[in-house]
């Protein structure tokens, strides 16, 4: 199918990286090595939903301008371990330390990433744009095997705003030739992704696979990337 889409913008979390799987092998590598079931953690499965709650909390929160990166990097933990009855600073540090360094080396994309990486290479003009940290976001990249697809990766910590800011978009688009209609943002974020879309008034693909109802207004909405070869 031809459109008239010339740049394919990305973002990186729960859209190509699959972070719940890769969140979850670096959190079992962690809950042994420092002996939190010898801690009183009996089980992982506890250990992981209170990480992904918390987690998620902080990070709407950083979204939304609410806290500060540091807050992340330096209570994240600390909360989660208070929250399954281990109250250790020293221990969150270290465990915070261990998890920015672990989790960005795993492997793990989302079902038909690569594959529509490949439809799309060559075809398009492909950007990321990503609110997560500089550092870790390029070695995820590099560890999945997907960064010699994109053009160039825009941070918001680089361009000092973050989605769903219509500078991020303007900065990650400035001197190329592209009308507005000639670019599509991909993501699984309604409140940055999808919203910053709109912002910066290209169009938008929502990827839902879970197929969550909502009200906001999107180009394109698609369940699994592969759907995306309908579009571009």
């Amino acid at each position: 199918m031809t459109s008239s889409y010339k740049c394919v913008i990305f973002d990186l979390d729960h859209t190509l990286w699959d972070y719940d799987t890769n969140c979850a092998e670096a959190l079992q590598e962690l809950y042994l090595k420092h002996e939190l079931k010898e801690k009183g953690v009996e089980s992982f499965q506890n250990f992981l939903e209170v990480f992904v709650d918390m987690n998620t909390q902080m990070w709407d929160q950083f979204d939304l301008g609410l806290i500060q990166r540091d807050v992340i990097r330096y209570q994240r933990f600390h909360r989660i371990l208070t929250a399954v009855g281990v109250d250790d600073y020293k221990l969150s540090l270290e465990m915070s330390s261990d998890y920015v360094r672990l989790s960005p080396t795993k492997k793990n994309l989302l079902p038909n990433a690569k594959q529509i990486l490949d439809y799309l290479k060559g075809k398009y003009q492909m950007i990321i744009i990503t609110n997560g940290f500089e550092e870790i976001q390029s070695v995820k990249l590099s560890s999945s095997g997907i960064s010699d697809y994109f053009e160039n990766v825009i941070t918001s910590e680089t361009v000092g705003h973050k989605k769903p800011a219509r500078e991020i978009f303007d900065y990650a688009l400035k001197g190329r030739a592209h009308e507005n209609h000639e670019v599509l943002m991909i993501g699984d974020n309604l409140n940055t992704d999808i919203k910053g879309a709109n912002n910066a008034g290209i169009h938008s693909a929502y990827f839902n696979p879970l197929r969550k109802p909502h009200n906001h207004t999107t180009t394109y909405e698609i369940a699994d990337l592969i759907e995306l070869k309908s579009i571009l």
